[in-house]
């Protein structure tokens, strides 16, 4: 079987780090070069800058970086034709509008959360917001370490986007009041989210929905990276050999 070529993005970043290991111990992997900032050489790797060289010789890119940093590769990318599996979140608008244009290009699989728990967490939560009553308040709970810059994280996005679906409205019609690291009362009839930014925290998030008689709760908890990293090396395995087309981990998990 012929070896898939991938690189990695942001190689000096938590994830890059974790990513560019998994992909040199995987028998069906070559890494055929990582990305960062500045052009570095270190522990036997060479850390190259985003450029036409630098991702000519790839298969599948995979980004867990920013926003801009992931704009700049995708522009690279589109020319070269190279698929991306992009983990990045915290988009805006603008950012998000090129990277569904990108994708009637080139195949891009975007996922603010690789896991296989937190897909299926994403999948329940619309089935149960469709069933449940309106005088339900709606709450997505979510921590993670204090280094995270945005927030709601992707993964609170992706939860909140699959509530609102499932009252068939979209998020940005619904989504209620954010707390970050306080507690404090949301609104009516809308999804609110309590963010906590503290410590060490791989990621944990929780759907809930309560009246004042009862509770019912979500709740998925990571206790490593590693299984976002083995989600994003899935994905990349899957994606190899897909048409142009913007995918998610749902295409991947074949949950729809």
């Amino acid at each position: 079987m012929k070896k898939i070529k991938i690189t990695v993005s942001g190689g000096l970043g938590r994830m890059g780090s974790l990513l560019i290991k998994k992909t040199l111990r995987d028998k069906n992997l070559l890494l055929e070069s990582v990305t960062e900032q500045k052009e570095i050489k270190k522990n036997k790797i060479h850390y190259k800058k985003n450029s036409i060289d630098s991702l000519k010789n790839t298969n599948v890119i995979i980004d867990f970086t920013r926003p801009n940093c992931t704009s700049e590769i995708l522009k690279i990318a589109t020319k070269l034709k190279k698929k991306i599996i992009i983990g990045t979140t915290g988009f805006n608008k603008k950012q998000q509008s090129e990277i569904i244009r990108a994708s009637k290009k080139i195949a891009i699989l975007q996922s603010g959360n690789m896991s296989l728990g937190i897909n299926l967490l994403q999948y329940l939560s619309g089935i149960l917001s469709k069933k449940i009553l309106k005088e339900y308040e709606m709450e997505i709970h979510d921590a993670h370490h204090k280094m995270k810059i945005d927030y709601p994280s992707g993964t609170a996005l992706m939860l909140g986007d699959a509530v609102a679906k499932g009252k068939g409205r979209n998020l940005d019609q619904i989504k209620g009041n954010i707390f970050l690291n306080k507690i404090g009362k949301g609104k009516a009839g809308k999804i609110n989210f309590f963010i906590k930014r503290k410590g060490k925290i791989p990621g944990t998030h929780s759907v809930i929905f309560q009246t004042p008689k009862e509770t019912i709760e979500l709740k998925h908890i990571s206790k490593s990276r590693d299984l976002f990293a083995d989600g994003a090396i899935n994905a990349a395995k899957w994606l190899a050999n897909k048409k142009p087309g913007l995918y998610n981990m749902h295409d991947v998990l074949k949950i729809r």
